[in-house]
């Protein structure tokens, strides 16, 4: 008795609507449609061959390639025959014995690439594999309905008996991410990256007062709606997942530290040795380009970009103090931003440090960085000293478009340099560089900007030292100096030094910034009015 009726129940999963994905502006950058499925259920069918000609009729398909699909099947209890078919196809084709039509939902990504390694995708069963579709997969998955029926022989439903599980479609996600400012990010890097037949670029926008993520490119990338065309090496976030030598791009960072622990005045000279530095411990350090500098201050350290200046600095500094310092600005550690794969740099202990780390560091060699920890970095001096956490989830929505979660940053406690230091940084200093120094193709007429060139040799793969033709061209912008609204970063890995048009971070990578800076601020601006 208990096994027929066993026999006679039938259990029918019901499957919750994925959570959409939006920006901060209500932009859908993903969503999940239903899809209707015609299946046929082979053992339930006598004839295929007479099944096959009343369903090709309905589809307006070759019934010997529908006889096939049902013959041929491994699966006794269902052959999938047409998917995402036309209402009133499903409708007949359902009157048929032994077809059925199922219910599916199926992930589209409107925006495509724009956003891909920001959003991710999901897999063919609606499972989150990267990006905030994993981060968040929970969240944004529901959780199945299931309903147990009386059955006939076909185990067709014929009365429910009970209902096990409710079904609960899964939460909305709402980004800090503008898919405009993203547009404009993505189209002046993409331009710059195919100029000058670069290996890798990335972009990323931030609000520095908050760490609020305003756009966020990776290059090469993917079209999320046709994942199994992609390739392997595009779907890596390298935002956050490749760790480099900074170079240059790091020495504001280690003047700030230095000069909020007091190892050097704001005023005071340091010998730069005329462009050739070199002592026992330490070895021979150089100038870019072999220039020769004599005394300069911390800022004409920096608007010149002078290896040996803040090789010094360095030195002047105690380890720990450089080590620690680095450590509060966020390098070798996640910054925690809401992403899956999510790498740590590297910062070596002090008790792993040689002679030469002290005045290496200094100027962005034996330190590996993300871009997204330098961004972070950027955002402490631009708002006045204040730690922040870089973030991408702005709020989660129910079904009915009210707010369950409202993602609020914890006010910082405490500074991780003083605000004078961090303020004579960025509008002393940084400003230089752009209005004197290296980053002089940053410039914009309507607002001062800041910043600082990056342009790091990478080292060479199967021996020691670094390489004289592959680098990675950095620059990292800010405006307006005296209140920054936004910051910008831009990393060219490996431009094509062969094409003779340069690979720096002055020449390569500061002009895409400027232009993602400028076009981002007149928005800004338009929307705040």
């Amino acid at each position: 008795m208990g096994i027929c009726a066993q026999q006679l129940q039938g259990h029918v999963t019901q499957k919750p609507q994925r959570g959409v994905i939006l920006d901060s502006r209500g932009r859908v950058l993903a969503a999940s449609n239903e899809v209707q499925t015609i299946f046929a259920e082979p053992r339930a069918i006598e004839n295929p061959q007479s099944t096959s000609s009343k369903l090709a009729a309905i589809l307006n398909m070759d019934s010997d390639r529908i006889c096939k699909l049902i013959t041929e099947s491994n699966n006794p209890g269902f052959a999938k025959i047409k998917v995402a078919a036309e209402s009133q196809q499903c409708l007949s084709a359902g009157k048929i014995y032994g077809i059925g039509v199922q219910s599916n939902w199926q992930r589209h990504y409107p925006m495509s690439p724009l956003a891909a390694h920001i959003v991710g995708f999901t897999s063919i069963d609606n499972q989150g594999l990267s990006g905030i579709e994993l981060q968040y997969e929970k969240e944004l998955r529901g959780s199945s309905g299931q309903n147990i029926y009386f059955a006939d022989a076909f185990r067709r439903p014929i009365r429910l008996k009970q209902q096990n599980n409710i079904l609960s479609d899964g939460v909305g996600i709402i980004l800090s991410v503008d898919a405009t400012i993203q547009q404009f990010a993505q189209a002046e890097l993409a331009k710059q990256y195919e100029s000058y037949e670069a290996e890798s670029a990335v972009a990323i926008v931030a609000e520095p007062k908050s760490g609020a993520i305003l756009a966020l490119v990776s290059l090469p990338d993917f079209n999320p709606n046709e994942i199994q065309f992609a390739e392997p090496n595009s779907l890596r976030n390298r935002a956050i997942t490749d760790q480099f030598e900074p170079g240059s791009i790091i020495k504001p960072i280690v003047a700030a530290i230095a000069i909020d622990a007091g190892a050097v005045g704001l005023n005071e000279e340091i010998f730069c040795e005329n462009g050739n530095y070199h002592g026992k411990g330490f070895g021979q350090i150089k100038e870019y380009r072999y220039r020769q500098y004599a005394n300069l201050t911390v800022r004409e350290i920096l608007v010149k970009s002078s290896n040996i200046g803040m090789a010094k600095i360095g030195q002047k500094l105690a380890r720990d103090e450089l080590h620690n310092g680095l450590r509060v600005f966020g390098f070798g550690k996640k910054t925690g931003i809401d992403l899956p794969g999510e790498a740590e740099g590297l910062l070596w202990p002090v008790q792993k440090w040689t002679g030469y780390s002290e005045t290496r560091i200094p100027f962005g060699q034996e330190i590996s960085v993300t871009a997204i920890q330098l961004v972070r970095a950027f955002c402490i001096l631009a708002n006045g000293g204040r730690s922040i956490r870089p973030f991408l989830l702005k709020a989660m929505v129910d079904n009915n478009g009210q707010i369950i979660k409202l993602n609020q940053p914890p006010p910082s406690v405490g500074y991780v340099v003083k605000p004078q230091v961090a303020k004579w940084i960025v509008t002393d200093a940084l400003v230089g560089v752009v209005n004197e120094g290296t980053g002089r193709k940053a410039k914009l007429d309507k607002w001062q900007v800041f910043g600082k060139t990056g342009t790091a040799q990478l080292a060479k793969s199967n021996e020691r030292g670094y390489s004289d033709r592959n680098y990675i061209a950095s620059f990292v912008a800010g405006a307006p100096a005296e209140d920054p609204q936004a910051i910008v970063l831009v990393s060219i890995r490996k431009p094509n030094a062969a094409l003779g048009k340069g690979y720096t971070g002055g020449t390569v990578a500061a002009p895409v910034a400027a232009k993602i800076l400028q076009k981002t601020l007149i928005y800004l601006q338009k929307n705040q009015q």
